[in-house]
């Protein structure tokens, strides 16, 4: 595992380098001079970079046109996100594509989609192999400290980065100094920083343009889509979820089981997550005509249940689903009526159940509701974790595995097999 998540870091950084290279070449194309594009200020792209990584991650199944069309969708999905992160982080727009014919408020278009659908297929039909070979050439020691340096350079870069862009650089009382000429070069350095990283953005992208900030109401708690009002709804959708799902089950299958995705209690992390994601990227568009938001709710839906698949695969061993029985399916992993199904979910959530929803939670007084967030923050971070240490002690009990520790030997005795079967009664194994 380690060894893939090396792999992986090797592939961002290469490709958010590549990625770097291009913009430069298309800015010096475009604006006729050099220009240093990209949200960090070194020599990287990393929008390239995660979807390099996502691409390589999430198509492997994927071969022909299908693998065209998965690379369009899961690098589109990411320009549009890091589109809507940079509007709410900074309050500006980088790039428009509304001069492109079929675009999506401009954040995205179907000619760039294509273009990132073709990069996709050249990544892994000849980029990866390349890349992969030039890792295992490299000393490991020497390849590894240098993926880890760089990474670092990165993180801090970009923390910097969205630090003075959002304009919440500030002097703490940790930072002050005790003398006033050291303070005023303290306070020079800054502005000079600040200035250099804004003028950089400026000259990437010239046609950047302001975006009016929400209204905030601070006596209300959770108002619009902040972040207390996403992690509520995450729970709120996980338990409604499972109850849906249970009852489907007891009405189509005539039996009552578990659809849990964790140890404790009855939540769907499936469901969720995708009532928090659909509500904070869909939440500008809530008032849009129902059949936009069932398009939307069928696309996001579709991609969405498809990674969720491959991810618990790759990180449990554990196949949750297979709807391979289903006609119109891809890979087992999604299948066209249970996409229009979440089409359905998206039209019925904006239009009946998140008004009302996010009115009650709204009403919950400040304090009560902070506390409560991060309990259930708390709760669900443990949850999480001894779900997933369960689970990986179930694949490998089932491997013929034994524990080799303390608390290995403790989840085998309070998460036996029998349990596990009770919790997860449709996970089927994958070989290793």
């Amino acid at each position: 595992m380690i060894e893939k998540v090396f792999m992986l870091l090797w592939i961002f950084l290469v490709y958010s380098f590549i990625g770097w290279i291009l913009e430069i070449i298309f800015s010096a194309i475009k604006q006729k001079k050099f220009a240093n594009r990209g949200i960090i200020n070194g020599p990287f792209c990393v929008i390239y970079g995660f979807g390099a990584v996502f691409i390589t991650v999430f198509t492997q199944d994927l071969q022909g046109i299908w693998l065209f069309i998965g690379s369009v969708i899961l690098a589109t999905l990411v320009e549009w996100i890091a589109g809507h992160l940079v509007e709410k982080w900074y309050h500006e727009r980088w790039w428009d594509y509304k001069s492109l014919k079929w675009n999506l408020d401009g954040y995205i278009s179907v000619p760039t989609s294509c273009i990132w659908g073709i990069l996709g297929v050249i990544i892994i039909k000849w980029g990866n192999t390349l890349l992969f070979g030039i890792y295992t050439i490299i000393p490991s020691f020497i390849m590894k400290l240098i993926i880890l340096v760089l990474t670092v350079l990165i993180v801090i870069d970009g923390l910097a980065t969205m630090i003075i862009l959002s304009g919440k650089s500030h002097n703490t009382d940790r930072w002050k100094a005790t003398d006033a000429w050291m303070d005023s070069i303290s306070e020079k350095l800054k502005v000079k920083i600040c200035k250099a990283v804004e003028e950089r953005i400026y000259k990437a992208y010239p046609q950047k343009t302001k975006v009016k900030e929400q209204i905030q109401h601070p006596e209300i708690f959770a108002y619009g889509c902040s972040f207390y009002k996403v992690i509520l709804l995450f729970f709120i959708g996980a338990f409604l979820g499972d109850i849906i799902e249970t009852i489907f089950c007891k009405i189509t299958m005539g039996v009552w089981m578990s659809r849990s995705s964790v140890v404790w209690g009855a939540f769907s992390i499936v469901w969720g997550l995708a009532i928090a994601a659909v509500t904070a990227l869909l939440y500008r568009y809530r008032d849009s005509s129902e059949g936009f938001l069932f398009c939307m709710g069928t696309f996001l839906g579709g991609a969405y249940e498809y990674i969720c698949s491959v991810f618990t695969e790759i990180v449990f061993g554990t196949v949750f689903w297979d709807y391979s029985s289903i006609p119109f399916n891809l890979g087992g992993r999604i299948n066209l009526l249970y996409c229009f199904f979440w089409g359905i979910a998206a039209v019925i959530w904006f239009k009946k159940g998140y008004p009302s929803i996010s009115s009650l939670i709204e009403k919950i007084p400040k304090r009560i509701g902070k506390i409560i967030t991060w309990f259930l923050i708390s709760f669900m971070i443990a949850n999480i974790f001894m779900s997933s240490a369960a689970l990986m002690r179930y694949n490998e009990r089932n491997n013929g595995e034994i524990a080799n520790s303390d608390f290995e030997e403790w989840i085998d005795r309070h998460f036996d097999d029998e349990r596990m079967k009770k919790i997860y009664p449709n996970a089927i194994k994958v070989s290793p």
